[in-house]
């Protein structure tokens, strides 16, 4: 094995060629025009150009990958997470090419891929599994009946793929046409395979899996387990080894039964069976057949590379531990930094400033940083929102919280926004430290946690917003005039009134409020105020609607500042935004549910875009009429742009009323 491709893109192509790198071995990034300046394109030995944005176009394209394998001379290929990457077809296709596999072997793959599959052979296997309807009648008449059966409430599921794509929870029979239209649509773009299952579900359980591995000398052992519980629509957001809920009994029982259906299925390499788990008792979910986004926890507690795993198991060669051989040591957590905002919904732009915490803070509790981010980097809207991951590694469960609390709040990520903050939320919340989060942590919680960002938020806004926008607007004056400010934060706007002072600015008001301000080496600004001295960094971070805004971070608060100094005064174009309904990021239209002369309610559907591989609904905010549709489905949309107009609402004299 001399040259491996890496059949993928962002943070994992660069975490393979890491370690490819430091085995010796030469790899091949390929990119989609989107990603044409990206970070992995740069660091591996070779780079081939796919063509096309979308993964449809690009990643997803086996002709394009084999093509992309012969003309650069790899012998190998390894496919990372996502796309690609749990297919038999390509997995099979490769091995027909004359190239090794860094995989398991697609009849794996065909038995383990596919969450129906999975549950079949697990219950041959003796793995515990709930009710359900995974058969080859997708009709949705099918799907009813079936569900009845079960008794509500039940999940939709995607029998291919994972991520939390082409999932839906359905509480009753009247949810379950839509919630099967929109998982299949899901799943359709996101694996290429929109078939579906349906299962019971279980409300309030745990999210915990195991990771396994398999040599091809039929050796099989787990390297213990991962919580993964912490969820918001789906996904995971937060990772950690060991479980805080998971006793050495009940690791040992999970640990057998995932070795138990990976050997049943003649597995080999790296493999991850997750399970649904309420106290002592745990049941199949499904298992990943394919290195998992949150390997890193494991690998920081077992100090093994699992990558290097699996190209010496696809080399051949026998797994270097066996079960009794496996220490795990201290407690590793992960977040996963994502291009969205608190409420979930993906952005996309272009990241303006960009710093990663210092590693030399974090020599007790070891740091590491997986990402694909640099500054100047467009993050698109063709693939997921992860930005990267950050892990760390301690002694003590509390401990890892702490570090990772604080390398957050080090982390600079400017010009798009991020979930950066509402991940210190979660970590300092009292029932994730108390290790009481379950699956429905955000569901339940997830309110009063964007509630305390806020708050955190509106302070910093109220103490640092000068810091931002003063230097660079006004600067230093000759003379000290008092000048007036508008300044817009959440379409809140302060009429503010400021005055140069030697060594920072002055705020008239009663009492008047002096901000010392002094600006450091490398970039942020001092920002000092009755003793109390703040680090803030900002870059400008323009809008089509807003050329004069900027993004700001103090510590683990961001916020955005617009100058409305300019803009015209309260209430002047707030009848044309009423009647407006805009796009809120990026993306693809993918259904028109409003039809010209329709009465929406406030929160009902009018379109959805599919952006960064989920389909997200845009609704008005209050009743409205629609007046007039200005996009199709299937067209793209940019922030910002008009979707449809509603019909004014009727102007009522205030004298007669």
């Amino acid at each position: 094995m001399r040259r491996i491709l890496i059949a993928n893109r962002g943070e994992i192509a660069r975490r393979v060629i890491a370690t490819a790198r430091r085995m010796g071995i030469d790899t091949v990034a390929i990119y989609s025009d989107a990603d044409a300046a990206a970070l992995h394109v740069r660091e591996a030995t070779v780079a081939y150009a796919l063509g096309g944005n979308t993964p449809r176009d690009s990643y997803l394209r086996v002709d394009k990958m084999l093509a992309a394998a012969k003309a650069t001379g790899a012998d190998a290929v390894h496919p990372g997470y996502g796309f690609l990457s749990e297919d038999a077809g390509f997995a099979q296709a490769v091995q027909d090419a004359g190239l090794s596999w860094i995989g398991p072997p697609p009849a794996a793959i065909r038995a383990l891929g596919s969450k129906a599959a999975a549950k079949a052979l697990a219950a041959q296997q003796g793995v515990p599994c709930l009710p359900g309807y995974a058969g080859d009648d997708q009709g949705e008449a099918r799907f009813v009946a079936e569900a009845a059966k079960i008794s509500y409430p039940v999940m939709v599921k995607a029998v291919a793929g994972g991520g939390g794509r082409g999932m839906r929870l359905v509480t009753e029979a009247a949810q379950l046409p839509q919630a099967l239209k929109r998982a299949r649509s899901e799943a359709l773009a996101g694996f290429g395979n929109g078939e579906l299952l349906i299962e019971r579900a279980v409300l309030h359980p745990r999210h915990v899996e195991v990771q396994v591995f398999a040599d091809t000398h039929g050796q099989v052992i787990h390297l213990g387990e991962r919580d993964c519980s912490v969820q918001r629509r789906h996904q995971k957001i937060v990772e950690e080894a060991p479980s805080p809920a998971v006793s050495p009994e009940l690791r040992a029982r999970m640990g057998r039964c995932a070795v138990a259906l990976a050997q049943g299925a003649g597995y080999v390499g790296a493999g991850t069976v997750e399970f649904l788990v309420e106290g002592n008792d745990f049941f199949l979910m499904e298992m990943n057949t394919r290195l998992q986004v949150e390997h890193p926890v494991t690998e920081a507690i077992t100090g093994l590379d699992l990558v290097e795993w699996q190209i010496r198991v696809a080399r051949g060669e026998p797994l270097p531990l066996a079960q009794d051989e496996v220490q795990l040591h201290g407690h590793a957590i992960e977040v996963r930094l994502c291009a969205e905002d608190e409420h979930y919904v993906p952005h996309a732009g272009r990241i303006r400033h960009f710093a990663a915490p210092p590693a030399a803070a974090f020599e007790r509790a070891p740091l590491r940083f997986d990402h694909a981010i640099e500054a100047g980097g467009e993050v698109t809207p063709y693939y997921d929102a992860m930005l990267g991951k950050l892990i760390v590694h301690a002694p003590t469960r509390a401990e890892a919280i702490d570090r990772l609390i604080g390398a957050l709040a080090q982390t600079e990520l400017l010009g798009l926004p991020s979930n950066r903050g509402f991940l210190m939320e979660c970590l300092q919340d009292a029932r994730y430290q108390s290790g009481e989060a379950l699956i429905s942590f955000l569901a339940e919680h997830g309110d009063a946690l964007r509630e305390q960002l806020l708050k955190k938020e509106r302070l910093a806004h109220e103490h640092c917003a000068l810091a931002v926008v003063y230097p660079q607007e006004t600067g230093p004056l000759p003379c000290a005039f008092a000048a007036p400010l508008r300044l817009s934060h959440r379409g809140e706007v302060s009429a503010l009134t400021v005055r140069a002072v030697a060594g920072g600015v002055q705020l008239l008001g009663e009492p008047a409020r002096t901000i010392a301000l002094q600006a450091l080496a490398d970039g942020a600004v001092q920002c000092a105020e009755d003793g109390v001295t703040r680090r803030v960094r900002a870059a400008l971070a323009p809008a089509a609607d807003a050329p004069r805004r900027w993004h700001a971070q103090a510590g683990g608060v961001d916020w955005w500042i617009v100058d409305a100094s300019f803009d015209p005064v309260a209430g002047a174009g707030q009848t044309q935004a009423a009647t407006e309904l805009r796009a809120p990021f990026n993306g693809k239209v993918v259904r028109v549910a409003a039809v010209v002369g329709q009465a929406l309610a406030a929160g009902e559907t009018a379109v959805v875009i599919e952006s960064m591989k989920l389909e997200h609904s845009v609704a008005p905010r209050a009743d409205a009429a629609v007046a007039e549709l200005l996009v199709t489905e299937g067209q793209q949309v940019t922030p910002g742009q008009v979707l449809l107009r509603f019909a004014a609402p009727p102007v009522v004299d205030e004298a007669v009323k």
